[in-house]
């Protein structure tokens, strides 16, 4: 039966159980393969890198030699954008296809791992006593497991992109940029590295304004999952008990309750639109105002002929770039929470389908027991 007094785990604790199932895809008969596909993407990561490097010193060129009015000169960089342009394209392809065979072998190793563990030994029938948070168990395997499976990849790989990147971009910025001199009521103030503080300065202040608006995005994900589940359960039990009913009482009582349902799913979803609306003010504020930024700070070295047209564009580019590797957070921050909705919901199916077991195991602990302590009292007599 239920306990009234169940309590929640936290999501520590959730996320800790689903990486215990989860994580079993890379051992065993299928860990090869999925190991083989992670050296295959780091690879393809590092040459995307280098890809984005030289397109940084194109960049650099191609904009110098307008500045010099060289026809030859931009003719010539034409031509080398070609085999840079070809590369990047053949390593995009790769990527998409590795990223997403790793993707689809894990939803498959899961689904299955989550099938056979809720099939198994009338676990189905017994799911129902069972206190926690697991209701519509075949939607969980259905849908959840494919998102804790997808968002997980693609974000780990953004992330260790975003690393990579940050890190080679930071010393073209520190290279280019340079230091610059602040006169102002008569002290002379010399920065150095000014872009690569202004890049830190700037993609904090956009980080920590996403996490302070989206900090509760998980819990209004999870509500969304959950009302969304429990419409289908309702209109999947209620077809079933429905169906060559005539009497309209019964009619009326389900439409009610499937009614109820969709108001629940409606507000939670009016509540999810309103998050992303905020969050997209941080989203899209850093989209426009990023180049323009590196663009005026570029801009008093220019001006002053300490740097090229051509550094000026290189900078701004590796500014942008930069700032995007910082903002991974506030970019994913939205992937992150339906991720973790997500796997919470996968990670209460296991520990109820864990309690199953628990007391199953604490009951034929039990039986020995009585069994042995009758055989003792029979030998006494």
């Amino acid at each position: 039966m239920r306990d009234s007094k169940y309590l929640f785990p936290d999501e520590k604790h959730l996320l800790a159980r689903f990486w215990r199932s989860g994580s079993g895809f890379w051992r065993g008969q299928s860990g090869w393969m999925a190991w083989l596909l992670v050296v295959l993407l780091v690879g393809t990561i590092i040459l995307q890198l280098l890809t984005q490097y030289r397109l940084n010193f194109w960049n650099r060129d191609f904009f110098d030699a307008i500045e010099r009015k060289d026809a030859p000169g931009l003719w010539q960089q034409a031509l080398r954008l070609l085999p840079i342009g070809t590369a990047s394209l053949t390593l995009a392809i790769i990527s998409v296809w590795g990223r997403m065979t790793m993707q689809r072998k894990w939803r498959h190793w899961l689904s299955n791992h989550l099938y056979d563990h809720w099939l198994e030994r009338d676990h189905v029938t017994q799911l129902k006593f069972m206190s926690g948070e697991h209701q519509a168990p075949e939607y969980r395997i259905a849908e959840d497991a494919r998102v804790a499976t997808d968002l997980p990849i693609d974000l780990l790989l953004g992330l260790l992109s975003s690393v990579l990147v940050a890190a080679t971009f930071i010393s073209v910025l520190w290279k280019v940029g340079g230091h610059i001199v602040i006169e102002a009521l008569g002290t002379r103030i010399v920065i150095p590295g000014y872009l690569v503080i202004a890049v830190i300065l700037y993609s904090g202040l956009m980080t920590a304004a996403m996490m302070l608006i989206a900090r509760h995005l998980t819990r209004i994900i999870e509500d969304n999952k959950r009302t969304e589940a429990e419409l289908r359960s309702v209109g999947t039990h209620l077809r079933e008990a429905r169906e060559n009913i005539l009497d309209s009482n019964v009619q009326q009582d389900g439409r009610r309750a499937i009614g109820a349902a969709l108001d629940a799913v409606i507000s939670v979803w009016r509540t999810y639109c309103w998050q992303l609306m905020r969050m997209t003010v941080v989203t899209h504020m850093s989209a426009l105002l990023t180049p323009l930024i590196a663009l005026l700070l570029c801009t008093p070295k220019y001006i002053d002929g300490t740097i090229t047209l051509g550094e000026v564009v290189q900078a701004a580019a590796a500014f942008v770039v930069v700032q995007g590797a910082f903002g991974w957070i506030t970019d994913s921050y939205a992937r992150i929470a339906e991720w973790a909705a997500s796997a919470n919901r996968v990670a209460s199916l296991l520990l109820a389908l864990d309690q199953i077991d628990e007391q199953a195991s604490s009951s034929v602990l039990q039986g020995l027991r009585r069994s042995a302590s009758g055989k003792t009292e029979t030998k006494l007599q």
